[in-house]
């Protein structure tokens, strides 16, 4: 088997995709390369469609779901294309092989008045300060995970009320940020002077004053969940999701909430018009004077089918 150090370094210097895409790529050729070597298949030219569809059967018989088998297709195609450019190969086995599908897992949000619950307080503790900021501006504008740990200082104009994020695919948008969040954000700065050095660029740091990390927000916004009686565990994507959701709801823009999540296909958007249903869905049966002997007759095949979607 041809080493796959070739593919990462086209992948990070030509393409520009990040260190994390890379690792995905690269995570799922490694476990095809196990897959073909016990299969006895030495040389990427020997790989057929045959063998990828053997292979997606593996993987479906391992418990991958269809999205994750779609992902592994998705990193072949695109490692084929790379061996046919470097004359490794000689077509693209993957090409017109399709991951099984599997039903439609709907995001989890938090009601509005969970997130108030989560949100109105006052912290005195510069961590949790820093914490508070932090989760007002993912609900605030819908980031991802991602782009609140990459923000840096100059990327806020406070003032404004405006933050500039860096998405998926090197892509920069400028999104509005709310009174709240804005409020939250002047606070942190005050006390963010304690833990760092001039010129570390940072705009959230930990205790030592580097740049929190991914792992360290999902962890504390897990604890803060804990601390403030969340009913379910707390994590980034759940505000983001939960932005969308309610932006969904009360402007019924859907262009215009596929903009503000960074989303390059309005069908990644929609999923959040299911949401916006079952909304309507469960106030109509609440409301209406003749739903609820409608709703009371089916109601285990209505929950089933949400569940399905």
């Amino acid at each position: 088997m041809v080493p796959l150090v070739g593919f990462s370094d086209h992948l990070t210097s030509e393409k520009r995709h990040s260190l994390r895409t890379c690792e995905h790529y690269l995570r799922d050729l490694q476990r095809l390369v196990g897959w073909l070597t016990e299969a006895g298949i030495r040389q990427w030219a020997q790989v057929t469609s045959h063998d990828i569809r053997r292979y997606v059967a593996t993987l479906s018989k391992e418990g991958l779901g269809g999205r994750s088998i779609a992902r592994h297709l998705s990193s072949i195609r695109r490692f084929y294309q790379f061996l046919l450019r470097e004359g490794v190969a000689q077509d693209n086995p993957a090409l017109d092989i399709h991951a099984p599908k599997s039903g439609r897992r709907l995001p989890k949000v938090a009601d509005v008045d969970q997130l108030n619950q989560l949100l109105e307080v006052n912290p005195d503790d510069p961590l949790e300060i820093r914490d508070l900021a932090m989760f007002e501006l993912m609900y605030s504008s819908g980031l991802r995970l991602s782009e609140l740990a990459g923000l840096n200082l100059d990327a806020l104009d406070l003032a404004g009320g405006e933050v500039r994020v860096l998405g998926k695919g090197n892509k920069e948008r400028v999104l509005p940020v709310g009174i709240k969040a804005t409020g939250a954000v002047r606070r942190w700065l005050e006390c963010r002077v304690e833990f760092v050095a001039d010129g570390e660029p940072a705009m959230f740091v930990s205790q030592r004053g580097n740049r929190l990390s991914r792992r360290s927000i999902q962890a504390r916004l897990a604890r803060w969940g804990t601390m403030q009686g969340a009913d379910q565990r707390m994590h980034p994507h759940m505000l983001r999701h939960s932005f969308a959701s309610h932006m969904l709801e009360s402007s019924g823009d859907l262009r215009a909430v596929q903009e503000l999540l960074g989303h390059a296909d309005i069908t990644t958007t929609q999923v959040y018009t299911h949401l916006d249903f079952q909304h309507l869905a469960r106030v109509y049966d609440q409301s209406h004077p003749r739903a609820r002997r409608r709703t009371d007759a089916k109601a285990s095949g209505s929950d089933r089918d949400l569940a399905d979607l």
